[in-house]
């Protein structure tokens, strides 16, 4: 198959096919993407013939972070030939990741440690000795406050999977969620009033907020669907998420899903994308600072070529 490297498409949804029985006679494609939302662009940044997953956008609106096997990548907004971040030992580095608000700064969730599971850490954003801020495992970073001295994560502790702060500079780790059923995806409001999140406890997965004390828990979409992984617009009118069809549980890979974006003003949705994807396409914050774009990641699932031809 031939890749080409840039692309620009407008208001368009890529259509692939699931992947079958015959997996293993395909090769996994992963495309970054960038989408307007007003819709009237949309453009390949990137292509590789393996996963990669969850892009960060720079403050300075120049750089793309994503992670690929274990590592953080870095590439020019506009394309090119990404490079690795040096990460030191943290070389299991997962899609849960992101850059802090003064952008000196990138928060990890890496398996290097304590058994492989995950950790959050943080790391000088040119790169360096990660400095470990949660000290029980599995925790799983989603969210920087806007002052940048608190980090929201989601933390599994005795089989419960619930939201956490923990400050920036260390310490002890608050829980924010009690109900049952797993809440995940936390990521603040560019005020610092709220914490938006993911949660189960209705029966299927929908989008919801609090307080960042955890208080005044109230429910934001109540759609047949399930909703994962909410975004704030950094100008704070938007909310971007992943709809999953209500079939699918959990947030697997490789799935038919819609991008919807949300008027935090009137609650309207609508569909900025359709793609196949899920599981890696918007797991953490991916606004440009402008928040006229997004940046996503869709797959695609190609047959292999013959080497025998």
């Amino acid at each position: 198959m031939k890749v080409t490297e840039k692309a620009v498409f407008s208001n368009v949804s890529l259509k692939t096919e699931a992947p079958s029985t015959a997996a293993a006679s395909t090769t996994l494609y992963s495309t970054l993407e960038i989408i307007s939302v007003d819709l009237t662009d949309r453009r390949v940044v990137y292509v590789a013939p393996e996963r990669f997953e969850a892009p960060n956008w720079m403050p300075d609106g120049k750089m793309l972070l994503f992670n690929r096997n274990g590592h953080i990548e870095k590439i020019p907004v506009t394309g090119g030939t990404p490079q690795v971040l040096d990460t030191g030992f943290a070389t299991r580095c997962n899609n849960d990741h992101g850059i802090s608000p003064d952008g000196t700064q990138l928060a990890i969730s890496d398996g290097s440690q304590e058994g492989h599971k995950s950790l959050a850490y943080i790391v000088p954003i040119t790169g360096g000795t990660p400095r470990r801020i949660t000290q029980k495992a599995p925790s799983y970073w989603h969210g920087w406050s806007p002052d940048g001295k608190t980090l929201a994560f989601v933390g599994e502790r005795n089989g419960e999977f619930d939201i956490y702060t923990i400050p920036a500079a260390g310490g002890e780790e608050t829980r924010l969620t009690t109900a049952k059923g797993l809440d995940d995806g936390p990521d603040y409001s560019p005020d610092g009033k709220y914490i938006y999140f993911n949660s189960e406890r209705t029966g299927h997965m929908q989008i919801w907020r609090m307080r960042a004390d955890g208080s005044e828990q109230e429910q934001m979409t109540f759609g047949e669907e399930n909703d994962w992984f909410p975004h704030i617009s950094p100008n704070g009118e938007w909310m971007v998420f992943l709809t999953y069809d209500k079939s699918v549980s959990g947030h697997p890979e490789n799935k038919d899903v819609l991008l919807r974006l949300m008027s935090l003003k009137d609650k309207k949705i609508t569909v900025l994308a359709k793609l196949f994807g899920g599981q890696g396409t918007i797991n953490v914050p991916s606004w440009s600072p402008d928040s006229g774009q997004l940046a996503f990641v869709s797959f695609q699932l190609a047959p292999k070529e013959d080497a025998s031809k």
